[in-house]
């Protein structure tokens, strides 16, 4: 039996940092059950370096990332999206484009790391945090049964996993 395989797309304002990291974790965490894409409200035309650097660190793929437009998602000749998570609280408050599809959506907040100032280390150390809290969601996400689960079950955990702040144990 051939399981489905499921469309994500992150959005953030800038699709700089959060929502890259984000693409990058699922579409390796989801080992083939997920492809997963970025996209920002107003996109801020390059990838953070630090996003880059803490992704080719732990051996992610980098060669993807490009800052774009949701509207590339909102075009007829998308792929068919299932799940679109906003990973920003500005993008949350956005008014989205309309997904062909009507795919299941959550907010899944994580603190801007593109915003701390300080020096080099403190930067990275926020990146560094970014990553984990976006790492430990998705860790979640992808090990719902989310073939057995009805729509409503299924909204109710995809808004639990963005209520975690910090995740330790994803059977949490």
């Amino acid at each position: 039996m051939v399981e489905k395989t499921y469309n994500a797309l992150f959005l953030c304002t800038g699709n700089s940092a959060r929502s890259i990291m984000a693409e990058a974790i699922l579409n390796r965490e989801g080992r083939g059950q997920f492809v997963a894409y970025s996209a920002g409200s107003h996109p801020a035309g390059s990838v953070n370096p630090h996003a880059l650097q803490i992704l080719e660190k732990l051996n992610y793929k980098t060669d993807f990332a490009r800052s774009k437009s949701w509207e590339e998602f909102a075009a007829p000749d998308a792929p068919p999206l299932d799940f679109v998570f906003t990973v920003c609280d500005r993008a949350a408050k956005e008014s989205c484009p309309v997904w062909p599809g009507q795919p299941m959506s959550a907010h899944w907040g994580v603190p801007d790391p593109v915003q701390v100032e300080g020096n080099d280390a403190e930067q990275q150390l926020a990146f560094a945090e970014a990553f984990r809290m976006l790492s430990n969601r998705i860790s979640i996400f992808v090990s719902l049964p989310i073939a057995s689960l009805d729509k409503l079950s299924l909204q109710r955990k995809l808004d639990e996993i963005g209520a975690k702040e910090t995740v330790a144990d994803p059977a949490a």
